[in-house]
């Protein structure tokens, strides 16, 4: 990781937040490092240690690492060099939102069709991509505990 890697959870009680399982607000952990493929393996033990956290199984967690793997292939392949890759984690009580972006010389959401989609939707549960401001491109995964994702 670098300097400019950094990782901060949500203080409970923030207005607006919605109550989950006693807390006003759900945690949340931000992410940012090179939009480098050699910095995905911080990512996956992140999305390894939140996930287990929440009891999610040793099979939800796994497919959440390899989703996350898929989401960031398809979104690192639009990155600009030089620029950050964030991933943010959004727990809940019984699951985990996952959105990971980068900005793009020419931003274009992920297609729908093709196989790399079917994987990450089989291995995440609920997928969507969106385009943002300052030309970031975002893929949101969203895994239940005890959903299974591949079967």
């Amino acid at each position: 990781m670098t300097e400019d890697t950094a990782a901060t959870t949500a203080v409970p009680g923030e207005s607006g937040a919605a109550t989950v399982t006693g807390r006003e607000a759900p945690d949340r952990v931000q992410v940012r490092m090179p939009a480098e493929s050699a910095y995905l393996s911080v990512l996956r033990t992140a999305a390894a240690g939140l996930a287990a956290r929440l009891d999610f199984t040793l099979d939800e967690i796994e497919d959440l690492r390899i989703a996350i793997d898929e989401a960031c292939a398809m979104l690192l392949s639009q990155a600009i060099p030089g620029t950050d890759l964030e991933c943010g984690f959004e727990l809940g009580p019984d699951q985990v939102t996952i959105t990971v972006s980068v900005t793009a010389a020419q931003p274009r959401t992920p297609a729908r069709d093709t196989f790399a989609w079917t994987v990450l939707s089989a291995l995440a549960g609920s997928v969507d991509s969106r385009l943002g401001p300052d030309d970031r491109v975002a893929i949101v995964l969203q895994k239940r505990r005890g959903v299974s994702g591949s079967g």
